[in-house]
């Protein structure tokens, strides 16, 4: 489903950065690399999910190799499209911000599920 939406906030991008940013003109070929870019990033966070489906795995290595996959397609995307400068210092902050928002975002996604279960729980017993 989100496949769709990532190109499309793609252009979105590109569009508002080409009106409000002067000197900055983007090639066909690099408009092509970015949609294509959030393809393959909508796929592999889709399929990334399936670590998350694993009954056997504890919680806690499920989401290492979630957050591994999903951390090392990011930050590949976004150095292979110069969208971040292939420097440390910039790497890093990157780093920090995707821990955050990814787990901010795991934190949301666990609390709901729990809660829904325990509902349901409720509910039949």
């Amino acid at each position: 489903m989100f496949g769709g939406f990532g190109p499309i906030v793609t252009a979105i991008v590109i569009f508002i950065v080409s009106k409000f940013t002067e000197g900055v003109s983007l090639s066909g070929t690099e408009i092509l690399i970015a949609t294509v870019s959030t393809y393959i990033l909508a796929f592999i966070q889709a399929g990334a999910s399936v670590f998350n489906s694993i009954e056997e795995w504890p919680i806690m290595k499920s989401l290492l190799c979630h957050f591994s996959v999903l951390y090392i397609a990011y930050v590949l995307c976004y150095v292979i499209n110069a969208w971040i400068p292939f420097d440390i210092k910039v790497v890093a902050v990157f780093t920090a911000v995707f821990i955050a928002g990814y787990f901010a975002v795991w934190t949301v996604v666990y609390l709901s599920v729990k809660s829904v279960s325990r509902k349901l729980t409720k509910k039949i017993g």
